[in-house]
């Protein structure tokens, strides 16, 4: 065609129709589109080309009308149906409402209308060449690209509001639960009043869609909460924990009634030399630090028997003391006990002391509420000479026979 109008027929110009540029054919650039993709690709960003759902219903009903699967490859890309064969189309839509649509898409940038001299919708052979009047799907085309960079941005968008949406929430479970748990150990204290205000104004604030900004606020508010609750209950002054604790300890010696008596035969047989897994240098002099803290008399094939949850973290067999030392070091953090509370626990159980330990609480790990305080409660206990892991461990096997 010699001359692409600008104007529409009997309507008013507007920016829009300035912004029409004559192509000719066989100068449209890029690849085949599907137009159908193309289509949900503009569905989920409309937002961004300042569309609606029903702008969209009414530009599918005009992909219907182009015979191809994909736009591309042919520089016609007009299709000419009359305002009845869209309304019908569209389900019986109101031409009126029609009117307006396409208009829009107009405005978007997404459609271009190619009015012929009297206002009809055709197509005609001119010799070689063949001239279309109607509706051009060519803009939407060459904006693909720029369609798909802002689908797939709102996509990520949308990613970072979910994922930080489950992360708020799941942080508001963590602070009422923290807050009753230390209500029960350490009761009198304001934080956890205002920690349970919190967590229930979070809750139903998340009955809504809330924005990313104010999601940020409400997890920064959450997580100082939480560092506060967590430092106040797993503190190292925490007496009431570490009664607590020794309480849990004293269930451990009373869960087997034979452990006392089971207990005093492994010292017999580890200063008689008859522990399978000690070592001959064992009960020779040691240094003057760890004089005071007992030494594990329990075979290391029986500990790694009544703890079978321990070879879930530890690669190959647990053969050697060092080698539960290891396992126990891997899983302590995943546990939640502190570098402090285990450094402690070690310096005043003697690292082999302390592996057991932290593998027999693994074993019972859904009853303990803290892993760390209960651990200081220990650490106390063995530091004042009052505690020795053989009858956790015979607690244990005790649990297992019964199974």
């Amino acid at each position: 065609m010699e001359y692409t109008p600008i104007s529409p027929f009997m309507r008013p110009m507007s920016h829009a129709h300035l912004r029409v540029v004559e192509r000719p054919e066989g100068q449209i650039p890029g690849k085949p589109v599907n137009k159908w993709e193309l289509l949900r690709e503009l569905s989920k960003a409309q937002a961004s080309f300042a569309v609606t759902e029903r702008d969209l219903t009414v530009l599918q009903g005009l992909l219907s009308f182009f015979p191809d699967d994909v736009l591309g490859g042919n520089s016609e890309m007009i299709v000419f149906p009359s305002n009845k064969a869209i309304c019908e189309r569209l389900n019986g839509m109101a031409c009126s409402t029609m009117r307006r649509h396409l208009g829009q898409l107009v405005q978007a940038g997404l459609l271009v209308r190619r009015d012929s001299p009297n206002g009809k919708r055709y197509t005609r052979k001119q010799g070689e060449d063949r001239v279309a009047f109607g509706f051009d799907l060519s803009p939407l085309y060459c904006r693909a690209e720029e369609i798909a960079r802002a689908a797939e941005a709102v996509r990520e968008a949308e990613q970072r509001h979910r994922r930080l949406r489950e992360v708020v929430s799941l942080m508001r479970r963590d602070l009422a639960a923290l807050a009753e748990f230390g209500a029960e150990v350490r009761p009198g204290a304001g934080l956890w009043d205002e920690m349970l205000d919190v967590a229930a104004l979070t809750a139903r604030a998340l009955r809504r869609k809330l924005p990313l900004a104010e999601l940020a606020t409400f997890r920064a508010q959450l997580e100082t909460l939480l560092d506060a609750g967590r430092a106040l209950v797993d503190g190292p002054d925490t007496e009431e924990m570490n009664t607590s604790a020794a309480q849990n300890e004293q269930h451990y010696h009373n869960s087997n009634k034979d452990s006392h008596e089971l207990e005093p035969s492994f010292e017999k047989a580890g200063s008689a030399g008859g522990a399978p897994d000690s070592d001959p240098g064992e009960n020779e002099e040691v240094s003057t630090a760890e004089a005071h803290r007992p030494l594990p008399k329990i075979p290391l094939h029986l500990v790694v028997m009544s703890c079978p949850a321990l070879k879930s973290f530890y690669d190959g067999d647990i053969r050697h003391w060092h080698q539960l030392h290891d396992a126990a070091s891997h899983v302590r953090p995943a546990m939640g006990i502190s570098v402090s509370a285990w450094d402690e626990a070690q310096r005043h159980m003697g690292p082999e002391q302390a592996s057991i330990v932290v593998a027999a609480m693994l074993e019972r790990f859904d009853d303990i509420r803290s892993p760390g305080g209960y651990l200081r409660a220990l650490t106390a206990k063995a530091a004042a000479g009052e505690f020795s892991c053989g009858p956790m461990v015979m607690a244990l096997v005790g649990r297992r026979r019964a199974a």
